[in-house]
């Protein structure tokens, strides 16, 4: 409609019957319209309703390994980490040292590479191994789905050859 001056603008909405709305208060000069408020205020309702509906929640899973774990063991918690994954959550790896294992913290660590190795095509390391009192931890995050498909191109592509 035009620039006005404040007054103006309350008695054009009020002739309309309608209510005059702050839209942008930070430009200059303050962006109003002229409105129903109550309507507006279900708008925004219903927008931040939809935002908070398509947002994504990342959980962080947690999975513990001991330092002498066997195969069998190693396998069946490295597809629950794969099912995290894929799942869209971050998965925190700790491995738990207990009495004289603590002498050995490099055993902890070649379970870590050798992990994070296995699952370098889905994931990324987000911390490094880290050690805190008798825990070792690692981050790991799924890879953007984009990042995933591309590998997963480049494996047929040489399967192909």
């Amino acid at each position: 409609m035009g620039v006005y001056p404040t007054s103006q603008a309350l008695r054009i909405a009020e002739s309309a019957g309608l209510d005059l709305v702050e839209i942008a208060p930070n430009a200059a000069p303050p962006v109003c319209r002229i409105m129903d408020y109550g309507k507006f205020k279900y708008d925004q309702a219903i927008k931040a309703k939809q935002a908070r509906k398509n947002q994504t929640k990342i959980e962080i899973k947690e999975m513990k390994f001991r330092p002498k774990i066997d195969v069998g063991d190693y396998t069946t918690k490295k597809k629950h980490v794969l099912r995290f994954l894929d799942a869209g959550n971050k998965v925190k790896i700790t491995i738990m040292f207990r009495g004289r294992e603590m002498a050995h913290p490099e055993q902890g660590l070649s379970i870590l590479e050798r992990l994070a190795d296995d699952l370098k095509d889905v994931a990324v390391i987000e911390n490094q191994p880290k050690m805190e009192g008798r825990n070792m931890h690692m981050l790991i995050a799924p890879l953007p789905a984009a990042a995933r498909k591309k590998k997963e191109t480049e494996k047929q592509e040489g399967k192909d050859e």
